[in-house]
């Protein structure tokens, strides 16, 4: 099914994969009518590079807040398909819980009222893998899928946002619209995404070379999780897209959410930035600072000390024990069923994964040595 004549809203879309999501869509020779890219900032180098791409679909950017609720029915004005990857990312907790909670949750909703009432006919939510785990025990999973039953634990900020806001998504499915068809709803929980432009990895690239370009190791090897290059996880929003649309298909997915992962292997999250950067020359760390155990009790002491300065100065931990659980748990989900139900396959293998990324790798290293350099460090 075709995604010809479409207008499509993409938000967060000079994110990391909102970024790619729009490329994909207007790269793809689809004839969309219209791309309409909503956030709050864009890049000029992201503009451009939309520019360059649009050919005679029409590109329009809506620079505002998903809170605004002025702003979003600007923005969903005639528009038949959302995909919503607006988020706010936030794993250390330097973000006020109740900010996490007005964009995430109480943004979503705040679309997803608008679409109802502009009579949207198609909703894509962005989800993640912290929706359903890993729980405070750290309990494994390798292989699970959409059946797989896990025990959920409540407790970080993040992982509560992005679960209540996929439930608000899935809530709405099938409610009636004013041309008599109905609202269709879905929700994709991506692993953890890598490739070009991913701030995690440039974090870590730039504390490698402060280290003599040795990555710090955060997990164990044997905590193997699979990561997810982030065209891939643009492609699945696409053939998801398409898939809505498909009489036949609709019916199966309509209301459901899917884990998307792709060929790239097993590994540990330590062991994924080593495999990205040792042919740049990075080396990581053999072995966790000091025994797991210890960095546990090391974080609830910081833990501690953040609620004891309270009332005096905000002290946010650099580690904390939801980020050390999530690090070093096996961690593994399957995309057989988004395969089965809307034709998904990775558009890129892992070779071509790794290649890309590793060439960004290469210009972000350049950049900081440079810098250091300048600065006679």
């Amino acid at each position: 099914m075709s995604l010809a004549g479409m207008k499509c809203l993409v938000t967060g879309a000079g994110g990391l994969l909102g970024q790619r999501i729009v490329s994909q869509l207007l790269d793809e020779g689809e004839n969309l009518a219209e791309v309409r890219v909503l956030d709050r900032t864009f890049s000029s180098e992201t503009l451009q590079h939309f520019e360059d791409l649009k050919g005679s679909t029409l590109l329009t950017v809506i620079k505002g807040d998903i809170r605004d609720t002025s702003c979003l029915q600007k923005a969903v004005q005639g528009i038949s398909l959302v995909i919503h990857t607006a988020c706010v990312i936030d794993v250390l907790g330097l973000v006020e819980k109740q900010v996490l909670w007005d964009i995430n949750v109480g943004g979503t909703q705040r679309l997803l009222e608008t679409c109802l009432l502009h009579d949207v006919k198609y909703f894509i939510y962005t989800s993640s893998l912290e929706v359903v785990g890993p729980n405070h025990r750290g309990d494994p999973v390798s292989n699970g899928d959409e059946d797989s039953v896990y025990q959920v634990t409540p407790g970080f900020p993040y992982a509560e946002t992005k679960r209540e806001a996929e439930k608000c998504v899935l809530e709405l499915d099938g409610l009636p619209l004013k041309d008599g068809s109905s609202f269709v709803t879905c929700a994709l929980r991506s692993m953890y995404i890598f490739g070009e432009g991913s701030p995690f990895l440039r974090k870590h690239v730039n504390e490698a070379i402060l280290n003599n370009k040795v990555f710090f190791r955060y997990s164990r090897k044997e905590a193997l999780v699979n990561p997810v290059y982030v065209g891939n996880v643009a492609w699945a929003h696409i053939q998801l897209a398409k898939a809505v649309r498909d009489p036949e298909k609709v019916k199966q997915i309509k209301g459901r959410f899917y884990y998307i992962s792709d060929d790239s292997p097993h590994i540990s999250y330590s062991d994924l930035n080593h495999e990205l950067g040792k042919e740049l020359g990075f080396g990581v760390e053999r072995k966790l600072a000091m025994p797991l155990t210890m960095l546990y009790w090391y974080a609830l002491l910081l833990e501690i000390m953040s609620f004891l300065l309270q009332p005096f100065v905000r002290y946010v931990p650099l580690i904390n024990r939801h980020l050390l659980t999530l690090m070093n748990t096996p961690f593994t989900f399957s995309y057989k069923k988004a395969q089965k139900d809307f034709g998904y396959t990775p558009r890129y293998s892992w070779e071509e994964s790794k290649q890309r990324t590793r060439r960004w790798i290469a210009e972000v290293a350049s950049l900081k040595t440079t810098y250091l350099k300048s600065k006679n460090i």
